[in-house]
């Protein structure tokens, strides 16, 4: 048995872990915003910067045709360096001086960063787990859901509770960490080693028990402040330490894997069993690949417009709504960090369970499809936003859960439906174009929701107050996601013949 795969999968869970660097922008965007003296709408167009770079992400796919997978992540982590440092010096007044439009390209610079890196992982994680990368994926982009989380336990082991207010905090963690946990994996991205065998099995259940541990924990954390105060730094340092942990597991499989070794002899006929169940395993999954779509057959299937509009109205709408969240906590007198914790944090569990969901599909022929499951996440979601409409700390902080849950689900399990509607062949370039939207639906749902609060707010201090500031806008965005939902069905309605077809 070989070690380095399942480093390479801890690596990836670090990278994911601290690759959310837009899910913190909630958490400082009052700060910018005050810094640049700007109104809520130039405040959501640099929101949409920040998704407008994922547009470029076909360029690292390029760079990997090219340069090693290491590199490609070092360029990945430079970039988010350069753009969130140069931020970081200015909201400090470092830099005295930033025009709108140079603020404007570095949003696009730092969300750019994130494409780079999410492609090292999924290339890492398709050349080490060949026959299980989908719900490797799946298992590691969980992490990247909890990414506020990370960053705001940091904050607090850093400053503790004496300097809430200092937002500057987040734009350096944003520059200096991903670069830092870059430097720290570098040397086991050099492996070429897959994982073979039943090890595997045993392994990644250990995972998914860790990062179903690591969840409770960040929402107890959350939603228990009274736990908090206990100790101050201490909770927050124990999430980080439990997910720094998982570096562990590897060797507890290495260390099992050697005692089994010394305690049984393998026989011809288990070696050859076990040939047999990796053949037939890859067998399948070559069953369930069927159709493989290029970019021409995609934009003229009808499913792929209606995946596209799903998508737009239920994951988009979703980040648009946490992007929003520094200002409805504003406006409702509460903690951007409250808020942003509770979305990160649901967000998480939404990610891990749609992960389960394509790890038990996997093994079963009789399950939900995916599909199925996003039609389902999308009901709840469009309820909520008109739940929202009730001035409750209680619904607010209970919607924002919900919303962060499905999200994250939606987000997640669109990449096992990308590559079940449309083949894996051209995996990269397919889901690209899907996640195309996220800067269409943030430009378009944000502009909702800034020329809204722009109107109830105050000319000289752009700021909006009261349970009115996002009222209409929760009502809109409600009747767009119910849009969703529908379309949602339309797409299970026409694809499930293929389902039904896969499970016969």
């Amino acid at each position: 048995m070989s070690i380095y795969p399942w480093l390479t999968l801890v690596a990836i869970i670090w990278l994911q872990a601290v690759n959310g660097t837009n899910t913190t922008f909630p958490a400082y965007s009052s700060a910018l915003k005050s810094r640049l003296g700007i109104s809520q709408l130039n405040l959501n167009n640099l929101a949409v910067a920040s998704d407008l770079g994922k547009v470029f992400g076909w360029c690292s796919g390029i760079a990997l045709n090219h340069l090693p997978l290491w590199l490609v992540l070092i360029v990945g982590v430079a970039i988010g360096a350069f753009g969130y440092g140069v931020q970081f010096l200015f909201l400090t007044t470092k830099i005295s001086t930033v025009e709108y439009w140079q603020a404007f390209l570095l949003c696009v610079i730092s969300g750019k960063s994130i494409c780079w890196i999410n492609t090292v992982c999924y290339v890492a994680a398709m050349q080490k787990f060949p026959n299980n990368h989908g719900i490797v994926i799946s298992l590691t982009t969980s992490y990247s859901g909890i990414s506020a989380k990370v960053y705001i336990a940091m904050a607090e082991v850093i400053l503790g509770k004496t300097n809430p207010n200092n937002k500057s905090i987040y734009l350096l963690q944003n520059s200096l960490v991903p670069l830092a946990v870059a430097i720290i994996v570098l040397p086991v991205l050099h492996d070429t080693k897959s994982v073979v065998g039943g090890e595997k099995k045993v392994g990644l259940s250990i995972m998914f028990f860790m990062a179903g541990l690591t969840g409770a924990y960040a929402i107890l954390t959350t939603t228990a402040p009274e736990f908090i105060t206990i100790k101050q730094r201490m909770p927050m340092a124990i999430l980080l330490g439990m997910i720094m942990s998982t570096c562990l597991i590897p060797l507890l499989l290495k260390a099992q894997f050697n005692i089994m070794s010394k305690n049984k002899v393998t026989t011809i006929h288990e070696v050859t069993k076990r040939t047999v169940e990796e053949a037939r395993e890859e067998g399948e999954m070559e069953e369930r690949r069927g159709r493989e779509y290029g970019v021409w057959d995609l934009v003229r299937s009808l499913d792929f417009w209606l995946y596209f509009g799903v998508y737009g109205c239920g994951g988009t709408l979703g980040l648009v709504y946490a992007n929003n969240l520094g200002q409805i906590a504003q406006s409702r007198g509460m903690s951007e960090a409250e808020l942003v914790s509770i979305s990160s944090s649901f967000g998480f569990f939404g990610k891990l369970g749609s992960a389960l969901l394509s790890a038990l599909a996997s093994r079963q022929k009789h399950v939900v499809s995916n599909t199925a499951s996003l039609a389902m996440l999308m009901v709840p979601m469009a309820i909520t936003f008109f739940l929202l409409l009730i001035p409750s700390k209680i619904f607010l902080l209970a919607g924002t859960a919900i919303i962060g849950m499905s999200t994250g689900a939606i987000t997640s399990l669109a990449v096992s439906i990308t590559s079940e509607l449309f083949g894996f062949k051209h995996f990269a370039i397919n889901h690209n174009l899907l996640v195309a939207n996220i800067p269409i639906g943030s430009f378009l749902f944000g502009y909702i929701a800034a020329r809204i609060y722009d109107s109830k707010g105050g000319e000289v201090h752009r700021v909006c107050n009261g349970s009115s500031c996002f009222h209409q806008t929760f009502l809109i965005w409600g009747f767009i996601c119910a849009v969703g939902t529908v379309l949602s069905f339309v797409l299970y309605y026409r694809t499930r013949r293929s389902h039904k077809a896969l499970d016969s």
